[in-house]
């Protein structure tokens, strides 16, 4: 069931977040603090900087930290499948 949850979130925030990484930034906040809990604000603002740190688009990267976070390597891939796979569909 939490593969679903993590999947369906970043679906979400892949298909409304436009304007890159900083603007993706709040619908993630809304999603993986506010609505479901998953971080606290101190673990959102360590997830905002390992994001920058390591190679890549922030949304996906946020996708991997929280999925691996919450579900380990299966979760992971949920949340990663779930951000990239709107942008995916309309190349």
């Amino acid at each position: 069931m939490i593969y679903l949850q993590l999947f369906f979130s970043f679906l979400q925030i892949g298909m409304f977040s436009f304007g890159g990484g900083y603007a993706a930034m709040p619908l993630i906040q809304e999603q993986v603090v506010s609505r479901h809990g998953w971080l606290d604000m101190g673990e959102f603002t360590n997830l905002i900087t390992i994001s920058q740190m390591t190679p890549g688009p922030n949304a996906v990267n946020s996708a991997t930290f929280v999925g691996t976070r919450i579900a380990g390597v299966p979760g992971a891939l949920a949340a990663t499948i779930g951000c990239v796979l709107p942008s995916c569909i309309l190349v």
